[in-house]
């Protein structure tokens, strides 16, 4: 039987029972080998069970090249908002035109993503990832010889594609491939690859911005990418299973592409209806467009759910979301990174406005939570398959809330050293677990649906930071909002205040990631423990 056919339309109840049925085995299979790997309560997995497995060569070579691919992906993504003033000054374009260098990045990445399922399914993995090389060598080689701004949204529009294939691409490779004992240190080296990118990336565009033109930073990029990442993909990477014969919805893509843009862009009108609103100014333009985008964006999101569970060979299956317990891994993985990416707004605005650094200084305040944190990611990887799911993600959830409290409590009376120091503990927190999150979320999936928990994951991924950047500004508008101009005192209370009002928002989506993930384990360990009681009946 085609994987494809696991959903079906219900029109022919004889494949709809078939489809069921296997999804069942499926299910009952991989319970079997979670008992398996179960040692107590807390979901300790037993080292022993499948020997010391040694990770191949060749897989590690697959992931370095893969890896290096999503790094160079996401670093130049992150180092381009440092590069706006020149960016501004070349072109002679405004503020609100620049930003569109990372928006249409930032969309095209979240464009591809759900569609990594399908080409996963599809295609190879080799041809997988030369596509996604030769779109960031197009796309950088347009951004080095284009003297036009336009251009200069194809090179990224061309980049945030072979970024939305690639960092899928490594998560498959990595869940696919490694041995059982190794699969949570291999996907904390992923994480290290797409954490790293992000702390390092505003500080590398300054300094190239500072030194060199910052056409530069692609001149570097292309021969790293044809000379190291090719060749190496091309020796290393291997294809463990067999292709499909998957046909691509366009319906249902057009109305993921719809939801995430309508949705995104109705918070954001949202934001500055209530701005304009404190302010005094027009508004009934923004709140029109806000209410008319939600609309549109819920409405593809529904429509996209409901589409994908009539139809036969449906861009993401998402049959496997009936389980409660993948459901609430998915929604704290959506959770989480909004509170990652908006503390990349949040510090270096609140550094600035409120406590009067300058540029640098807000951008280095960032980079020891965000580079240690980084580099701890392997670690939490190690952690998770020495003692399981629960015992690491809960100790650097902890750790993560501690973070949050101290940040809220001490928001009126902070430091460039306090907010960076409390930014640290989240930071070490949140590299720790955000892998693991994904791991013990893609544990519970049959092994027909990985290639779509991995696209879903990675979206509501992208699609969280997005939204967070997007909130978090706009609680920091409506706080500034008719309180003078910047560098006033009114504005630095103002700022201040909006900082607390973000700090608490925070510690809200928090506790409703921490909640949604105590009761996946709790719902898992019930689920386990019955498993055996039955299988002692028997």
């Amino acid at each position: 039987m085609k994987q494809e056919e696991f959903i079906l339309d219900n029109s022919n109840p004889e494949l709809v029972a078939e489809s069921a049925a296997d999804l069942e085995d499926g299910v009952e299979n991989r319970l079997e080998e979670e008992e398996q790997l179960i040692q107590d309560e807390w979901g300790a997995p037993v080292a022993e069970a499948d020997g010391d497995q040694t990770i191949p060569k060749r897989l590690i070579g697959s992931i370095a090249a893969v890896g290096s691919l999503a790094f160079l992906g996401i670093l130049t993504e992150t180092l381009m908002t440092v590069l706006f003033p020149a960016l501004m000054e070349e072109f002679n374009i405004s503020t609100s035109l620049v930003q569109w260098v990372t928006t249409i990045y930032l969309l095209s990445v979240a464009a591809t993503m759900p569609l990594s399922g399908f080409l996963n399914r599809r295609f190879t993995l080799k041809s997988l990832f030369v596509a996604a090389v030769a779109l960031a060598v197009i796309g950088s080689v347009i951004m080095i010889f284009g003297y036009r701004f336009w251009l200069v949204l194809v090179a990224r529009c061309l980049q945030g594609i072979g970024s939305g294939i690639a960092t899928p691409l490594m998560m498959n490779i990595i869940l696919e491939q490694s041995p059982k004992t190794k699969i949570g240190r291999l996907m904390g080296v992923g994480a290290l690859v797409i954490t790293v990118a992000p702390a390092i990336g505003p500080t590398v565009g300054g300094a190239v911005s500072a030194v060199w033109p910052w056409r530069t930073v692609f001149m570097i990029v292309v021969p790293i990418l044809v000379l190291v990442s090719l060749p190496l993909g091309l020796h290393c990477i291997e294809q463990k299973r067999p292709t499909e014969a998957a046909h691509l919805n366009a319906v249902q893509f057009v109305a993921v592409v719809v939801a995430l843009v309508g949705l995104l862009f109705g918070v954001n009108e949202l934001g500055v209806a209530i701005s304009d609103g404190v302010s005094g100014a027009p508004a009934a333009g923004s709140i029109v467009a806000a209410v008319a985008s939600l609309v549109i964006g819920l409405a593809s999101l529904v429509f996209f759910c409901w589409s994908a569970r009539k139809s036969f060979s449906p861009l993401i299956r998402l049959g496997w979301l009936r389980d409660r317990v993948n459901l609430l891994h998915v929604v704290a993985y959506a959770l989480l990174p909004l509170l990652s990416f908006g503390f990349g707004y949040v510090i270096t605005n609140l550094a600035q406005l409120s406590l009067g650094t300058d540029a640098l200084i807000a951008g280095l305040l960032m980079m020891p939570g965000a580079l240690v944190g980084a580099l701890c990611a392997p670690l939490g990887g190690m952690m998770y398959d020495r003692f399981g799911a629960v015992k690491p993600i809960v100790g650097s959830l902890i750790a993560c809330g501690v973070g949050l409290v101290l940040l809220f409590v001490f928001s009126a009376h902070l430091t460039p050293f306090t907010l960076a120091a409390f930014f640290f503990l989240f930071g070490v927190g949140y590299a720790l677990c955000i892998s693991n999150i994904m791991t013990s979320g893609m544990s519970g999936i049959p092994g027909p649906f990985m290639p779509d928990g991995n696209a879903v994951f990675n979206t509501v991924m992208q699609f969280g930071g997005a939204a967070g950047i997007t909130l978090f500004s706009t609680i920091m508008a409506i706080c500034q909002a008719g309180h003078g101009t910047i560098g006033s005192a009114a504005y630095v209370r103002a700022t201040t205040s909006g900082g607390t009002w973000i700090f608490l928002t925070m510690l809200v989506v928090f506790a409703v990631a921490f909640a949604c993930l105590l009761t996946a384990f709790r719902l898992r360990r019930a689920r386990l423990a019955k498993a055996g009681t039955d299988k002692s009946a028997r």
